[in-house]
C-alpha cells in the first residue's frame, strides 16, 4: 500500500483538478544527548525520507503513520494525534504519472525498532543528528519540519 497508488486515489486527484493527495507520516525521533531522527530509504530512488503512506482505511492519520513506520523501519513508540506540520512533494509512479502530495507529520518517540519487519530488504534505517537529518533530506518543508523539532528541544534544554 505503501509504494502503489489504487486507481480510486488516482482518479480522486483527475476529481479534484490536481489538488494535492493526502499521505501521513510519522517523524521517528529519540532522545539521548540530542535528538536524533531516524531516517529510511525509498525504495525507488534510494533518497532518504521518512515513513510515509497513503490514507487506510478505519486507521486515523497518526495510525495510519504508526503503521508506515512499523512496516518501513519496524518501529515502535508512541505516536502524537497531533500533527507537526505538512509538507509537499510529487509522486512519481512506475507508469511515470507525477502527483502532488501533501504529507501530514506526526512525531513519534521511538522506544526500540524490531529485528524484522515487513520492508527490512527493500530499505535502509539511519538514525541522524536532527541537522544531519535536514540536511540528508530533499524536501525544503521537510527540512524546515525536522529543524524546527530541533529547536524545540534544543530551547528546553
Amino acid at each position: 500500500m505503501a509504494c502503489e497508488m489504487n486507481p480510486k486515489i488516482r482518479k480522486r486527484q483527475d476529481d479534484d483538478n490536481g489538488e494535492p493527495l493526502a499521505q501521513y507520516a510519522a517523524l521517528p525521533w529519540r532522545l539521548g544527548r540530542e535528538v536524533e531522527i531516524l531516517l529510511v530509504t525509498s525504495r525507488d530512488t534510494r533518497r532518504w525520507i521518512i515513513p510515509k503512506g497513503w490514507p487506510m482505511k478505519g486507521r486515523s492519520p497518526h495510525g495510519a503513520a504508526a503503521m508506515e513506520a512499523s512496516e518501513e523501519a519496524g518501529l515502535v513508540g508512541k505516536i502524537e494525534k497531533e500533527k507537526l506540520g505538512s509538507f509537499h512533494y510529487r509522486k512519481r509512479l512506475k507508469n511515470e504519472s507525477v502527483f502532488l502530495c501533501r504529507v501530514d507529520v506526526f512525531p513519534m518517540r521511538v522506544t526500540r525498532q524490531r529485528k524484522n519487519w515487513r520492508e527490512m530488504d527493500q530499505r535502509v534505517t539511519q538514525w541522524f543528528p536532527c541537522v544531519t537529518a535536514a540536511k540528508q533530506v530533499v524536501e525544503p518543508e521537510l527540512k524546515q519540519l525536522i529543524l524546527a523539532f530541533g529547536e524545540t528541544f534544543a530551547k528546553a534544554a
